[in-house]
């Protein structure tokens, strides 16, 4: 009796580890499923906007990456640099502006400016179906109106999701 009643208990026991096991396995399955649903909605919503696409299987973690053409914009010293220190502040935050209304309403991921005093003063990435859409916005910095900035655009590819490090 005592020997049954062990038996049992072991077969319990192993029942309930393998239940464990299959269901760990299905919540990796629907992690994976939710994914799939998730970047395969991603690439539905970007398509139907107009934007450029292609995705790729990662080897190492079999994870689907989305891949997005993005817009950098170079931010150029201009032709026209003779505004006194007045009018420059005050296009500096004009152009300040800009850029934060650029990101408030998605058109810009990331701004910022260059280290040094060279002829490129900055990049804008802009999140945008089209490059003619991302040149008119950057054309419409006060800066660039200005004639400070001059404004030099290529496309460029990100992964959807990915932050900088």
């Amino acid at each position: 009796m005592k020997h049954t009643m062990v038996t049992l208990i072991f077969i319990a026991l192993m029942a309930c580890n393998d239940y464990k096991v299959k269901s760990k396995d299905a919540k990796i399955k629907q992690e994976a499923l939710k994914e799939e649903t998730t970047v395969k909605q991603q690439k539905e919503v970007l398509v139907s906007k107009g934007y450029q696409i292609f995705d790729y299987v990662d080897e190492e973690t079999q994870d689907t990456v989305l891949m997005q053409q993005y817009f950098i914009a170079f931010l150029k010293r201009g032709p026209n640099r003779s505004q006194d220190k007045e009018e420059a502040d005050s296009l500096q935050r004009l152009h300040l502006a800009h850029l934060g209304k650029m990101y408030k309403e998605g058109h810009a991921d990331i701004s910022g400016p260059f280290g040094d005093d060279g002829d490129i003063r900055g990049i804008t990435i802009y999140n945008t179906p089209t490059q003619e859409v991302a040149d008119s916005l950057a054309n419409s910095d006060p800066m660039v109106k200005a004639g400070r900035l001059v404004i030099e655009i290529h496309p460029w590819w990100a992964a959807k999701g990915f932050g900088l490090r």
